[in-house]
Protein backbone atom coordinates (compact mmCIF):
# COMPACT_ATOMS: atom_id res chain seq x y z
CA UNK A 1 0.00 0.00 0.00
CA UNK A 2 1.20 3.77 -0.91
CA UNK A 3 1.56 5.99 1.39
CA UNK A 4 1.41 9.20 -0.71
CA UNK A 5 -1.52 11.94 -1.49
CA UNK A 6 -2.24 15.22 -2.29
CA UNK A 7 -3.79 17.36 -0.34
CA UNK A 8 -5.13 16.46 2.91
CA UNK A 9 -7.41 18.67 4.80
CA UNK A 10 -8.77 18.10 7.70
CA UNK A 11 -10.61 21.53 8.50
CA UNK A 12 -7.72 23.74 9.85
CA UNK A 13 -4.80 21.48 8.50
CA UNK A 14 -3.50 20.58 4.94
CA UNK A 15 -0.66 17.77 4.50
CA UNK A 16 1.25 17.00 1.96
CA UNK A 17 3.00 13.70 1.86
CA UNK A 18 5.65 12.33 -1.13
CA UNK A 19 5.54 8.98 -2.27
CA UNK A 20 8.92 7.28 -1.23
CA UNK A 21 8.23 4.12 -3.18
CA UNK A 22 10.06 3.87 -6.85
CA UNK A 23 8.49 4.88 -10.03
CA UNK A 24 8.15 1.99 -11.24
CA UNK A 25 6.29 0.09 -8.56
CA UNK A 26 4.16 -2.21 -9.59
CA UNK A 27 1.12 -2.33 -7.17
CA UNK A 28 0.59 -5.74 -5.57
CA UNK A 29 -2.57 -7.53 -5.75
CA UNK A 30 -5.23 -6.84 -3.36
CA UNK A 31 -3.66 -3.66 -2.37
CA UNK A 32 -5.86 -0.43 -2.04
CA UNK A 33 -6.15 1.25 -4.95
CA UNK A 34 -6.76 5.01 -5.48
CA UNK A 35 -8.86 6.07 -8.25
CA UNK A 36 -8.91 9.89 -9.28
CA UNK A 37 -10.23 12.33 -12.26
CA UNK A 38 -8.35 15.85 -13.15
CA UNK A 39 -10.00 17.75 -16.09
CA UNK A 40 -6.93 18.95 -17.47
CA UNK A 41 -7.59 21.42 -20.05
CA UNK A 42 -5.06 19.26 -21.94
CA UNK A 43 -7.53 20.32 -25.12
CA UNK A 44 -5.89 22.34 -28.02
CA UNK A 45 -7.69 24.71 -30.65
CA UNK A 46 -6.62 22.95 -33.42
CA UNK A 47 -6.41 19.50 -34.23
CA UNK A 48 -2.88 17.95 -33.91
CA UNK A 49 -1.55 20.65 -31.61
CA UNK A 50 -1.79 18.52 -28.86
CA UNK A 51 0.97 15.79 -29.67
CA UNK A 52 2.69 18.88 -31.07
CA UNK A 53 2.98 20.06 -28.02
CA UNK A 54 3.39 16.68 -25.44
CA UNK A 55 5.90 15.97 -28.55
CA UNK A 56 8.78 17.95 -26.82
CA UNK A 57 9.33 17.81 -22.74
CA UNK A 58 9.08 21.87 -22.52
CA UNK A 59 5.07 22.75 -22.59
CA UNK A 60 4.60 24.66 -19.44
CA UNK A 61 1.32 23.78 -18.80
CA UNK A 62 1.91 20.08 -19.53
CA UNK A 63 4.65 20.06 -17.24
CA UNK A 64 2.22 21.54 -14.38
CA UNK A 65 -0.21 18.42 -15.07
CA UNK A 66 1.95 16.44 -14.61
CA UNK A 67 3.38 17.24 -11.65
CA UNK A 68 -0.16 17.51 -10.24
CA UNK A 69 -0.97 13.98 -10.92
CA UNK A 70 2.96 13.24 -9.86
CA UNK A 71 2.12 14.26 -6.27
CA UNK A 72 -1.32 12.69 -5.91
CA UNK A 73 0.15 9.93 -7.19
CA UNK A 74 -3.13 7.76 -7.66
CA UNK A 75 -3.58 4.12 -9.16
CA UNK A 76 -5.99 4.38 -11.75
CA UNK A 77 -6.71 7.90 -13.48
CA UNK A 78 -9.34 9.83 -15.79
CA UNK A 79 -7.68 12.63 -17.62
CA UNK A 80 -10.33 15.07 -19.14
CA UNK A 81 -10.20 17.29 -21.74
CA UNK A 82 -7.41 15.34 -23.28
CA UNK A 83 -8.02 15.57 -27.24
CA UNK A 84 -8.06 11.99 -28.81
CA UNK A 85 -5.41 11.06 -31.13
CA UNK A 86 -5.79 7.72 -32.89
CA UNK A 87 -3.20 4.80 -31.67
CA UNK A 88 -2.69 6.68 -27.90
CA UNK A 89 -0.13 9.06 -30.14
CA UNK A 90 -0.82 11.99 -27.42
CA UNK A 91 -1.15 9.23 -24.52
CA UNK A 92 2.12 8.27 -25.06
CA UNK A 93 4.04 11.13 -25.82
CA UNK A 94 2.29 12.26 -22.39
CA UNK A 95 3.83 9.45 -20.51
CA UNK A 96 7.11 9.65 -21.83
CA UNK A 97 8.04 13.14 -22.13
CA UNK A 98 6.10 14.32 -18.69
CA UNK A 99 4.72 12.09 -16.33
CA UNK A 100 7.81 9.59 -16.66
CA UNK A 101 9.97 12.65 -16.24
CA UNK A 102 10.10 14.17 -12.45
CA UNK A 103 8.84 17.72 -12.64
CA UNK A 104 9.87 19.97 -9.92
CA UNK A 105 11.17 17.48 -7.79
CA UNK A 106 8.72 15.40 -7.77
CA UNK A 107 8.45 11.43 -8.58
CA UNK A 108 8.17 10.68 -11.95
CA UNK A 109 5.10 8.57 -12.43
CA UNK A 110 4.32 5.40 -14.70
CA UNK A 111 0.99 3.83 -16.03
CA UNK A 112 1.71 0.69 -17.74
CA UNK A 113 -1.76 0.71 -19.14
CA UNK A 114 -3.44 3.41 -20.90
CA UNK A 115 -7.18 3.34 -22.82
CA UNK A 116 -8.46 6.28 -25.40
CA UNK A 117 -11.58 5.59 -27.82
CA UNK A 118 -13.29 8.27 -30.31
CA UNK A 119 -15.74 10.77 -28.64
CA UNK A 120 -18.79 12.90 -30.16
CA UNK A 121 -16.80 16.29 -29.94
CA UNK A 122 -16.62 17.48 -33.40
CA UNK A 123 -18.84 14.77 -34.89
CA UNK A 124 -21.50 16.30 -37.32
CA UNK A 125 -25.03 15.80 -36.82
CA UNK A 126 -26.03 17.46 -40.28
CA UNK A 127 -28.82 19.39 -38.42
CA UNK A 128 -29.29 23.08 -37.45
CA UNK A 129 -28.62 21.97 -33.46
CA UNK A 130 -28.94 25.60 -32.54
CA UNK A 131 -31.56 26.66 -35.15
CA UNK A 132 -28.37 29.69 -36.04
CA UNK A 133 -30.23 29.35 -39.58
CA UNK A 134 -27.07 27.24 -40.65
CA UNK A 135 -25.85 23.85 -40.38
CA UNK A 136 -21.83 23.76 -39.43
CA UNK A 137 -20.00 24.45 -36.79
CA UNK A 138 -19.36 22.62 -33.08
CA UNK A 139 -22.68 23.88 -32.37
CA UNK A 140 -24.37 21.62 -34.56
CA UNK A 141 -22.33 18.56 -33.76
CA UNK A 142 -23.05 15.50 -31.52
CA UNK A 143 -20.77 17.22 -28.88
CA UNK A 144 -19.13 20.66 -29.26
CA UNK A 145 -15.87 21.12 -30.90
CA UNK A 146 -14.20 22.23 -33.64
CA UNK A 147 -12.62 19.41 -34.55
CA UNK A 148 -13.38 15.41 -34.21
CA UNK A 149 -11.91 14.32 -30.61
CA UNK A 150 -11.34 17.80 -29.20
CA UNK A 151 -12.12 17.42 -24.92
CA UNK A 152 -11.46 13.61 -25.26
CA UNK A 153 -11.01 11.24 -22.45
CA UNK A 154 -8.01 9.33 -21.40
CA UNK A 155 -7.89 6.51 -18.94
CA UNK A 156 -4.38 5.72 -17.55
CA UNK A 157 -3.84 2.75 -14.86
CA UNK A 158 -1.17 1.16 -12.74
CA UNK A 159 -3.47 -2.08 -13.33
CA UNK A 160 -4.27 -3.86 -16.09
CA UNK A 161 -6.89 -2.77 -18.17
CA UNK A 162 -9.57 -5.11 -20.00
CA UNK A 163 -9.58 -3.96 -23.16
CA UNK A 164 -11.32 -6.69 -24.82
CA UNK A 165 -14.26 -6.10 -22.39
CA UNK A 166 -14.31 -2.79 -22.60
CA UNK A 167 -17.94 -1.24 -23.31
CA UNK A 168 -18.12 1.76 -25.01
CA UNK A 169 -21.13 3.82 -25.04
CA UNK A 170 -20.43 6.78 -28.08
CA UNK A 171 -23.47 6.11 -30.14
CA UNK A 172 -25.89 5.88 -28.06
CA UNK A 173 -29.33 7.89 -28.88
CA UNK A 174 -30.99 10.27 -26.79
CA UNK A 175 -34.02 9.63 -27.61
CA UNK A 176 -33.74 5.76 -26.94
CA UNK A 177 -33.78 6.98 -23.57
CA UNK A 178 -37.16 5.65 -21.51
CA UNK A 179 -38.79 9.44 -20.35
CA UNK A 180 -35.38 11.17 -22.24
CA UNK A 181 -35.44 15.17 -20.36
CA UNK A 182 -35.45 16.39 -24.40
CA UNK A 183 -35.63 20.12 -24.65
CA UNK A 184 -38.87 22.04 -25.18
CA UNK A 185 -39.09 24.82 -27.43
CA UNK A 186 -40.87 27.51 -25.35
CA UNK A 187 -42.57 29.48 -27.74
CA UNK A 188 -44.57 26.44 -29.38
CA UNK A 189 -47.41 24.24 -27.55
CA UNK A 190 -45.78 21.10 -27.97
CA UNK A 191 -43.70 19.74 -25.36
CA UNK A 192 -39.89 18.28 -26.22
CA UNK A 193 -40.15 19.96 -29.25
CA UNK A 194 -36.52 21.77 -29.55
CA UNK A 195 -35.29 19.27 -32.26
CA UNK A 196 -36.80 17.94 -34.84
CA UNK A 197 -38.03 14.02 -35.26
CA UNK A 198 -35.05 13.80 -37.96
CA UNK A 199 -32.40 15.09 -35.83
CA UNK A 200 -33.51 12.78 -33.20
CA UNK A 201 -32.83 9.98 -35.46
CA UNK A 202 -29.51 11.04 -35.31
CA UNK A 203 -28.47 13.18 -31.88
CA UNK A 204 -26.24 11.18 -29.38
CA UNK A 205 -26.69 11.30 -25.65
CA UNK A 206 -23.21 11.79 -24.85
CA UNK A 207 -21.25 15.06 -25.70
CA UNK A 208 -17.86 12.89 -25.17
CA UNK A 209 -19.09 9.42 -24.83
CA UNK A 210 -19.51 6.90 -21.67
CA UNK A 211 -17.20 3.81 -21.25
CA UNK A 212 -16.79 1.10 -18.93
CA UNK A 213 -13.21 0.48 -18.76
CA UNK A 214 -12.89 -3.00 -16.90
CA UNK A 215 -9.32 -3.01 -14.55
CA UNK A 216 -7.81 -6.05 -13.21
CA UNK A 217 -6.83 -5.72 -9.34
CA UNK A 218 -5.36 -9.31 -8.42
CA UNK A 219 -8.43 -11.62 -9.19
CA UNK A 220 -11.29 -9.02 -9.18
CA UNK A 221 -12.96 -6.50 -11.59
CA UNK A 222 -13.49 -2.71 -10.55
CA UNK A 223 -15.58 -1.38 -13.35
CA UNK A 224 -13.68 2.50 -13.70
CA UNK A 225 -16.97 3.95 -15.44
CA UNK A 226 -16.26 7.22 -16.59
CA UNK A 227 -17.75 10.56 -19.06
CA UNK A 228 -17.89 14.32 -19.24
CA UNK A 229 -21.09 15.37 -19.62
CA UNK A 230 -21.96 18.56 -21.35
CA UNK A 231 -21.55 21.89 -19.28
CA UNK A 232 -25.15 23.16 -18.36
CA UNK A 233 -24.99 26.19 -20.26
CA UNK A 234 -24.40 27.82 -23.64
CA UNK A 235 -27.94 27.63 -24.50
CA UNK A 236 -31.16 29.65 -24.70
CA UNK A 237 -34.57 29.25 -22.38
CA UNK A 238 -34.88 25.61 -23.96
CA UNK A 239 -32.20 24.47 -21.73
CA UNK A 240 -30.84 22.09 -24.58
CA UNK A 241 -27.33 21.65 -22.70
CA UNK A 242 -28.66 21.53 -19.49
CA UNK A 243 -31.30 18.75 -19.97
CA UNK A 244 -28.53 16.54 -22.01
CA UNK A 245 -26.45 16.89 -19.09
CA UNK A 246 -29.42 15.95 -16.93
CA UNK A 247 -29.39 12.50 -19.24
CA UNK A 248 -26.01 12.41 -19.53
CA UNK A 249 -25.44 11.87 -15.84
CA UNK A 250 -28.92 9.72 -15.30
CA UNK A 251 -27.11 6.92 -17.83
CA UNK A 252 -24.72 6.04 -15.21
CA UNK A 253 -27.32 6.06 -12.63
CA UNK A 254 -29.44 3.78 -14.34
CA UNK A 255 -27.00 1.37 -16.04
CA UNK A 256 -25.47 0.69 -12.52
CA UNK A 257 -28.86 -0.17 -11.04
CA UNK A 258 -30.72 -3.05 -11.00
CA UNK A 259 -33.77 -3.45 -13.13
CA UNK A 260 -33.18 0.42 -14.49
CA UNK A 261 -30.51 -0.15 -17.50
CA UNK A 262 -32.04 -2.43 -19.87
CA UNK A 263 -32.74 -0.26 -22.18
CA UNK A 264 -29.06 0.69 -22.76
CA UNK A 265 -26.58 -0.33 -25.36
CA UNK A 266 -23.10 -0.20 -26.02
CA UNK A 267 -21.72 0.56 -29.91
CA UNK A 268 -21.30 -3.01 -30.57
CA UNK A 269 -25.25 -4.17 -30.06
CA UNK A 270 -24.89 -5.64 -26.52
CA UNK A 271 -28.21 -4.32 -24.25
CA UNK A 272 -28.24 -3.90 -20.75
CA UNK A 273 -26.46 -2.07 -17.78
CA UNK A 274 -23.82 -3.46 -15.29
CA UNK A 275 -24.59 -7.05 -13.39
CA UNK A 276 -25.76 -6.80 -9.87
CA UNK A 277 -22.99 -7.32 -7.86
CA UNK A 278 -19.86 -5.87 -9.92
CA UNK A 279 -18.06 -3.21 -8.25
CA UNK A 280 -17.61 -0.27 -9.74
CA UNK A 281 -15.75 3.73 -9.42
CA UNK A 282 -17.98 6.52 -11.55
CA UNK A 283 -15.52 9.21 -12.08
CA UNK A 284 -15.32 12.43 -14.49
CA UNK A 285 -16.31 16.23 -14.87
CA UNK A 286 -20.11 15.84 -14.92
CA UNK A 287 -20.45 19.74 -14.81
CA UNK A 288 -22.77 19.82 -12.19
CA UNK A 289 -23.20 20.77 -8.43
CA UNK A 290 -25.45 18.79 -6.03
CA UNK A 291 -26.60 22.86 -4.75
CA UNK A 292 -25.33 25.54 -6.97
CA UNK A 293 -24.65 26.64 -10.45
CA UNK A 294 -26.46 26.41 -13.33
CA UNK A 295 -27.22 22.28 -14.04
CA UNK A 296 -30.88 20.87 -13.65
CA UNK A 297 -31.50 20.64 -10.27
CA UNK A 298 -31.54 17.37 -9.77
CA UNK A 299 -28.66 16.39 -12.12
CA UNK A 300 -25.94 15.63 -9.67
CA UNK A 301 -28.13 14.30 -7.24
CA UNK A 302 -28.87 11.06 -9.61
CA UNK A 303 -25.71 9.73 -8.96
CA UNK A 304 -25.32 10.32 -5.26
CA UNK A 305 -28.52 9.34 -4.48
CA UNK A 306 -28.55 5.80 -6.59
CA UNK A 307 -28.61 2.94 -4.23
CA UNK A 308 -25.10 1.36 -5.03
CA UNK A 309 -23.04 4.46 -5.10
CA UNK A 310 -21.08 6.01 -1.89
CA UNK A 311 -20.03 9.46 -1.78
CA UNK A 312 -16.96 9.91 0.76
CA UNK A 313 -17.45 14.13 -0.37
CA UNK A 314 -13.64 14.57 -1.08
CA UNK A 315 -12.46 17.86 -0.02
CA UNK A 316 -9.76 20.18 0.20
CA UNK A 317 -8.76 23.36 2.33
CA UNK A 318 -7.63 25.39 -0.46
CA UNK A 319 -11.03 25.61 -1.87
CA UNK A 320 -12.11 26.49 1.51
CA UNK A 321 -9.50 28.92 1.33
CA UNK A 322 -10.02 29.89 -2.13
CA UNK A 323 -13.74 30.88 -1.65
CA UNK A 324 -13.26 32.75 0.81
CA UNK A 325 -10.88 34.72 -0.76
CA UNK A 326 -12.83 35.64 -4.12
CA UNK A 327 -16.04 36.21 -2.49
CA UNK A 328 -18.77 37.15 -5.10
CA UNK A 329 -21.15 34.18 -6.00
CA UNK A 330 -19.16 32.04 -3.58
CA UNK A 331 -20.97 33.70 -0.82
CA UNK A 332 -24.16 32.70 -1.53
CA UNK A 333 -23.41 29.09 -2.12
CA UNK A 334 -25.82 26.51 -0.29
CA UNK A 335 -23.27 23.61 -0.68
CA UNK A 336 -20.12 23.48 1.39
CA UNK A 337 -16.83 25.29 -0.10
CA UNK A 338 -14.81 22.56 1.29
CA UNK A 339 -16.45 19.84 -1.40
CA UNK A 340 -15.37 22.55 -4.04
CA UNK A 341 -13.27 21.23 -7.20
CA UNK A 342 -13.71 23.26 -9.66
CA UNK A 343 -12.36 27.50 -9.80
CA UNK A 344 -14.94 29.26 -12.01
CA UNK A 345 -15.99 33.17 -12.17
CA UNK A 346 -16.16 34.56 -9.01
CA UNK A 347 -19.06 36.26 -10.20
CA UNK A 348 -21.02 33.82 -11.76
CA UNK A 349 -21.27 30.53 -10.95
CA UNK A 350 -18.16 30.53 -8.63
CA UNK A 351 -16.76 27.81 -7.62
CA UNK A 352 -18.31 24.64 -7.75
CA UNK A 353 -18.40 21.01 -7.05
CA UNK A 354 -18.43 19.32 -10.78
CA UNK A 355 -15.80 16.69 -10.52
CA UNK A 356 -16.46 13.27 -8.80
CA UNK A 357 -15.06 10.16 -7.79
CA UNK A 358 -17.87 7.71 -6.63
CA UNK A 359 -17.13 4.06 -5.57
CA UNK A 360 -19.68 1.58 -5.16
CA UNK A 361 -20.91 -0.89 -1.99
CA UNK A 362 -18.87 -3.27 -1.87
CA UNK A 363 -15.55 -1.31 -1.94
CA UNK A 364 -14.25 0.27 1.30
CA UNK A 365 -13.78 3.63 0.98
CA UNK A 366 -9.82 4.61 3.03
CA UNK A 367 -8.70 7.83 2.17
CA UNK A 368 -9.93 10.73 -0.36
CA UNK A 369 -9.44 14.31 -0.98
CA UNK A 370 -8.86 16.97 -3.98
CA UNK A 371 -5.82 18.78 -4.59
CA UNK A 372 -6.49 22.17 -4.18
CA UNK A 373 -3.00 23.71 -2.81
CA UNK A 374 -3.53 26.62 -0.09
CA UNK A 375 -3.46 29.83 -1.50
CA UNK A 376 -0.41 31.23 -0.30
CA UNK A 377 1.87 27.91 -0.43
CA UNK A 378 4.42 26.81 -2.50
CA UNK A 379 2.26 24.27 -4.14
CA UNK A 380 -0.32 27.02 -4.89
CA UNK A 381 1.17 27.54 -8.21
CA UNK A 382 -0.31 24.58 -9.74
CA UNK A 383 -3.62 25.68 -9.28
CA UNK A 384 -2.87 27.08 -12.54
CA UNK A 385 -2.59 23.99 -14.24
CA UNK A 386 -6.59 23.59 -15.46
CA UNK A 387 -9.60 25.57 -13.78
CA UNK A 388 -10.49 21.92 -12.26
CA UNK A 389 -9.10 20.22 -9.72
CA UNK A 390 -7.61 16.49 -9.00
CA UNK A 391 -10.15 14.80 -6.94
CA UNK A 392 -9.07 11.68 -5.60
CA UNK A 393 -10.77 8.13 -3.58
CA UNK A 394 -8.58 5.05 -2.12
CA UNK A 395 -10.30 2.06 -2.01
CA UNK A 396 -9.87 -1.46 -0.77
CA UNK A 397 -11.08 -3.94 -2.77
CA UNK A 398 -12.09 -7.12 -0.83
Amino acid sequence: MRTSRGWLPVLAVAVLAVSAAPASATPKPGASVEFATFNASLNRGAEGALLADLSTPDNAQAREVAEVIQRSRPDVLLVNEFDYVPGNAAADAFRDNYLEVGQNGARPIDYPYAYTAPVNTGVPTGFDLDRSGSVGGGNDAHGFGVFEGQYGMLVLSKYPIDTAKVRTFQHFRWQDMPGALLPDDPATPESADWYSPEALEVLRLSSKSHWDVPVRVGTRTVHFLVAHPTPPTFDGPEDRNGTRNHDEIRFWADYVTPGKGAYIYDDTGRRGGLRAGERFVIAGDYNADPFDGDSVASAARQLLDAPRVQDTKPASLGAVVAAEQQGGANAEHKGGPWLDTADFNDETPGNLRVDYVLPSRGLLPLRDGGFWPVPGTDLARLNDASDHHLVHVEVAVP
